[in-house]
């Protein structure tokens, strides 16, 4: 039962990535994953370790499955998500892991591919059977990349989930956007939804917690942004806001 699990602490981090410096990304990236409490859920930016370096994508790549490594020994007293450049046989995808208890417990690549961003030059898109609701613990969670979270049809796709994660890399010209639709999501699903997104100065924060009644936490000048899962407040939306699509 949703009501039976106490809360969950869960945090977005919001950092900046340096562009030439790949290895001091993973080591800022596991320092600030490895202070954070045992038993919280994590959601670290789109692709953090080395964003976008469309001329560099083999060290990326590498230096990518090297942080997995880590990340992953880090993940043996959290669940934590990591986005990054994998290539498997000729072809680059922008892929996200979800570690529990050092574990990975699932994988999706990103099928959204962003136009303006070049992407589709640069990646193969992912399968759509991939986006599906999966469980840690009894907790149900879905996972949309930054962009994904536009298609109406993905929020219906993980609608009963009680969590949905969205990695991020969201420009700042687009930042009313990201603020506005995973609140949408996270209103319509009657769920939570934890945003982290890219601190890089073009890009636009706006990380955020934000509950099934659309109430949000987000700091733009804050690195980490800390909220908390209720599951009682997920079946008192539920059943005070009656859709008719639940059965809890």
């Amino acid at each position: 039962m949703t009501t039976s699990r106490p809360p969950k602490r869960c945090f977005a981090l919001q950092l900046p990535t340096d562009p030439d410096d790949f290895e001091t990304n993973v080591d800022r990236l596991c320092r600030e994953i490895e202070r954070l409490p045992a038993e919280s859920i994590v959601v670290t930016p789109e692709v953090f370790v080395t964003g976008y370096p469309y001329d560099r994508m083999e060290e990326a790549a590498e230096v990518s499955r090297k942080a997995l490594e880590r990340v992953l020994s880090l993940s043996r007293d959290k669940t934590v998500t990591l986005t990054i450049i994998v290539k498997e046989d000729d072809n680059f995808y922008n892929r996200t892991f979800v570690l529990h208890n050092g574990e990975i417990v699932h994988t999706q690549d990103k099928i959204r591919l962003f136009l303006l961003g070049d992407e589709d030059r640069y990646f193969a898109p992912g399968s759509e059977e991939k986006m599906k609701i999966f469980e840690i613990d009894g907790m149900k969670i879905g996972l949309m990349v930054c962009f994904e979270v536009r298609y109406t049809e993905f929020w219906q796709k993980l609608r009963g989930a009680d969590l949905i994660m969205v990695p991020a890399r969201w420009g700042l010209p687009r930042k009313s956007h990201l603020e506005i639709l995973p609140q949408a999501l996270a209103i319509c699903d009657q769920c939570y939804c934890i945003v982290a997104n890219s601190a890089d100065e073009e890009m636009a924060k706006s990380s955020a917690v934000i509950d099934p009644n659309g109430e949000k936490i987000a700091d733009d000048n804050a690195a980490v942004i800390e909220g908390v899962v209720d599951f009682r407040r997920i079946r008192l939306i539920r059943r005070y806001i009656r859709m008719g699509i639940f059965n809890d």
